[in-house]
């Protein structure tokens, strides 16, 4: 498949779709954000023929699976305190990127897959998003460095919401938010969810269902506050959170 000609000949076809898109979920962008998500997506494109960063290769699916699906944190985004966000388990930069551009807030985009990142930081440079940085890191490594730096964490389709919830909060300051998007999580992964927001200090203060454009699947997004620190040291030593989870 051809990414390039459709993309680099009929942008604004891609444009209004996006913004009709987006309308329906009560996003307003304006067209040269969207040109910038636009420009993303290809880069994104472009990139994976030499590497594997997306499996989505039919753009008018790209534009729900990766631009709406990143931008539908937006409204949580902009509702958390002011200051830097960051994104955790980056991949291509979604939703990072879409939210950085949406936004206009400072970001850090965080993978552990140094590749992705080095593509990732081309992709911002090209953009010229002078307020976002990709950094490759192991999440519970990072917040060492960067302890409750960040007025929220976001991540997508990254790690179970226990594991979410544990690597979030010695990033986040108090007040801040965690903003995680699912598919249709198991509602044991909810109610472990609800134990380690507790002792994570987290309270869940939001829960969004979305359907996706096109039949392209279901959006579950939790937003929980940091209310307080945890009741435990974190973060643990990297892993620890996945191979013996909180809850």
């Amino acid at each position: 498949m051809n990414t390039d000609l459709p993309l680099l000949e009929h942008p604004y076809e891609y444009v209004d779709k996006l913004s009709a898109y987006l309308g329906d979920y009560s996003i307003e962008l304006n067209e040269d954000k969207i040109l910038q998500c636009l420009q993303h997506l290809k880069l994104v494109l472009e990139a994976n023929r030499k590497m594997n960063l997306t499996r989505i290769l039919n753009i008018d699916d790209a534009l729900v699976l990766h631009i709406l699906d990143s931008l539908l944190l937006h409204l949580p985004l902009a509702a958390s305190p002011d200051g830097p966000f960051i994104d955790i388990g980056t991949g291509a930069g979604y939703p990072g990127i879409p939210l950085a551009i949406s936004s206009g807030r400072p970001a850090v985009l965080l993978d552990s897959v140094g590749k992705k990142v080095s593509a990732v930081n081309s992709f911002i440079s090209d953009l010229h998003l002078d307020n976002v940085s990709a950094v490759h890191d192991r999440v519970e490594h990072y917040a060492l460095l960067k302890p409750e730096q960040f007025s929220s964490v976001v991540a997508r389709a990254l790690a179970p919401i226990p594991v979410l919830l544990e690597y979030a909060s010695p990033l986040v300051l108090l007040g801040g938010f965690l903003i995680i998007t699912k598919g249709r999580p198991s509602q044991n992964e909810v109610d472990s969810g609800d134990t380690a927001s507790r002792i994570c200090g987290f309270d869940l203060i939001d829960r969004m269902s979305f359907d996706l454009p096109k039949a392209l699947g279901h959006r579950e997004i939790f937003v929980y506050e940091k209310i307080c620190p945890s009741s435990i040291k974190l973060p643990r030593s990297i892993g620890t959170a996945k191979s013996n989870p909180l809850a």
